[in-house]
Formats: C-alpha cells, structure tokens, sequence
C-alpha cells in the first residue's frame, strides 16, 4: 500500500499545482517517477481516490481530474 501511496502523491501533487483539470495523459508527462509507465495507470490511482472523495473526475473525452 506504501507504492500506491507514493503514487498518489506524485499525481496529487501534479494537480495542486496545475491552473486546470488535467487529463491523465497530461498527468503523465509531467510525472517524474518512471515507476508509473502509462496513462491507464494514472486513470486507475485517481479512480481508486475518487471514490473515497479525494480526486475530482471531470468526465468529459478525455476524462479530466483535479483535487
């Protein structure tokens, strides 16, 4: 649970900074940690945080996110 914990912080910290929703691809680029590979992985730590109320999804096409 830690890696998942560290994950979802890396993401949340790339919405807290950015001026408006971003999709999970755009999340990506700006990611550092290169244990998170793909965009689908992205979408699946936001989709886990949303339920629990912690991550907004916008969902438009492409789905966008905010915290």
């Amino acid at each position: 649970m830690a890696a998942r914990h560290s994950e979802f912080e890396e993401i949340r910290h790339i919405l807290e900074e950015a001026d408006e929703p971003l999709t999970a691809s755009e999340i990506l680029e700006d990611l550092e940690d290169h244990e998170i590979d793909s965009a689908h992985r992205v979408a699946t730590v936001l989709g886990r945080r949303a339920d629990s109320g912690d991550v907004d999804v916008i969902r438009d096409r492409p789905y966008r996110y905010r915290v």
